[in-house]
């Protein structure tokens, strides 16, 4: 669908169908803008995506992210924590209880914007934080 979109704008896109955690084939504070969308939920080793995506982002660059995650509710936390062992297996390793602002800032990242909010839907999927990040 992407590439069909990128195509159809004339844009010039190149897609990089790899593991989030290995090297990204891009030069060191190369990219202005990178966008994250419902992803750090499946990424095995976070840490580690983020380190390529701070080699590569430029020292103004910008993060902008749409994630889903660890809810601010005790009583949906409890059910996030409880789902997400099965959950990991059926949903390709999704974790319905990162919290998605702890893992960006973790990673060296101060966020200059947040929005979160629960979507329609079950509460322990529907979760999400969205905004923007810059490098510290």
């Amino acid at each position: 669908m992407a590439r069909a979109r990128a195509l159809a704008a004339q844009v010039d896109v190149e897609f990089l169908p790899q593991s989030a955690e290995d090297p990204v084939p891009l030069a060191n504070s190369s990219i202005d803008t990178i966008v994250i969308t419902w992803t750090l939920c499946s990424i095995a080793n976070a840490p580690k995506a983020f380190q390529q995506i701070r080699r590569v982002l430029k020292a103004d660059g910008r993060l902008i992210f749409v994630e889903h995650g660890r809810a601010p509710d005790p009583s949906v936390v409890a059910w996030q924590d409880r789902l997400t062992p099965a959950w990991k297996r059926i949903g390709g390793g999704c974790h319905l209880n990162r919290k998605i602002d702890e893992l960006i800032e973790a990673a060296g990242f101060q966020i200059t914007g947040l929005n979160t909010r629960y979507l329609r839907g079950s509460r322990p999927m529907t979760y999400t934080y969205q905004g923007f990040a810059q490098l510290k």
